[in-house]
């Protein structure tokens, strides 16, 4: 940083920065593990020449933690997409079925605030849209945290519950679908070109949380990008200004992700692979009813603890997932 021009392109600067700052934690990461390791390794010798309880104890609960560092160190490693550390938009749109969607909707909102918590990650609602009786009609987040969209962007895709509906008096079985959409958060060396004359923007007030402040104007932004039908809007702020910056950062998310989803279909056909678009092609599916399961038909990774997984755990399903890309992109 104190070579002679390093500050005169302060964005290269500052990517750069970033950049060594990555590979230091990395670095760290590592060490904090090996160190740890030749501790385990030393207990372990003494347990092996005079064995005591509670140096036992010891022994085991520092060897769990260390299995769990290793395993989440290992899934970081994974993470080498250019955009992998940046922040993710996430979007949670329900399929038809009325009430019964919206409700998955709201569940799987919950999963994902409580995901994101457990890890550190801050989580931002842009645009909430309340379902008619309860639930949603659709949400967009975003949560901050270095590789939030690397482990999110496995969650990409049409998500299916099974189950006894609460809202049906004849307590039938449902199943409902809901799509999730993920972006990572563009930073400022990427341009997505938008042609203003291509847009529709809309201005209304807002609805939802968000406090009294929200219906009092016309704050909240809807932006349609008119050539690929793409809609996006943002009620998180009290400003219609701020709002409307933060949808067209949503929107550009957007279409650079249709860029590249193009350009991946593209090499795809060159392969003459098939692949299904549509509510037919979920990529997981958590049944409640008649039997306890959460399976994720791309990498096969199954549990029955129905109840961890709508609490947050989705850790194994990410890990599975990047395991097995890794497998595909090969």
């Amino acid at each position: 940083m104190s070579a002679p021009g390093f500050w005169d392109d302060s964005e290269k600067a500052q990517a750069l920065i970033n950049r060594n700052n990555a590979a230091k934690e990395t670095y760290d990461q590592f060490q904090e593990i090996a160190n740890e390791t030749d501790e385990l390794n030393v207990m372990w010798e003494m347990q092996q020449e005079e064995f005591d309880v509670e140096l036992q104890t010891e022994l085991e609960e520092r060897l769990t933690q260390l299995q769990e560092k290793v395993a989440g160190f290992e899934l970081s490693l994974l993470l080498d997409n250019p955009y992998d550390k940046n922040n993710a938009i996430l979007e949670l749109h329900p399929g038809a079925g009325g009430t019964e969607s919206q409700d998955w909707g709201s569940m799987l909102l919950r999963m994902y605030t409580r995901w994101a918590e457990q890890h550190g990650f801050s989580v931002e609602t842009i645009d909430y849209q309340s379902g008619d009786e309860a639930g949603i009609k659709s949400v967009t987040l975003m949560i901050k945290g270095t590789n939030a969209y690397g482990y999110l962007k496995s969650e990409k895709g049409v998500h299916r519950l099974v189950r006894i509906s609460p809202f049906d008096s004849a307590s039938r079985r449902h199943t409902s679908f809901c799509s999730v959409e993920v972006m990572p958060e563009l930073d400022e060396n990427i341009e997505v070109e938008v042609n203003p004359d291509d847009l529709k923007v809309d201005v209304y007030r807002a609805s939802g949380a968000g406090g009294q402040h929200i219906n009092k104007t016309s704050s909240a932004v809807r932006i349609t990008h008119l050539p690929t039908g793409t809609v996006v809007a943002s009620q998180a702020q009290r400003s219609q200004f701020h709002n409307r910056e933060t949808a067209m950062q949503t929107l550009k998310a957007k279409l650079y992700q249709l860029e590249i989803e193009k350009k991946e279909q593209e090499a795809a056909a060159l392969r003459g692979e098939q692949k299904e678009i549509g509510w037919g092609s979920q990529i997981r599916s958590y049944v409640f009813h008649p039997y306890s399961m959460v399976k994720d038909h791309r990498t096969e990774y199954e549990t029955g603890n129905v109840q961890a997984v709508m609490d947050g755990e989705l850790d194994p399903f990410i890990d599975a997932y990047l395991k097995w890309r890794l497998v595909q992109d090969a």
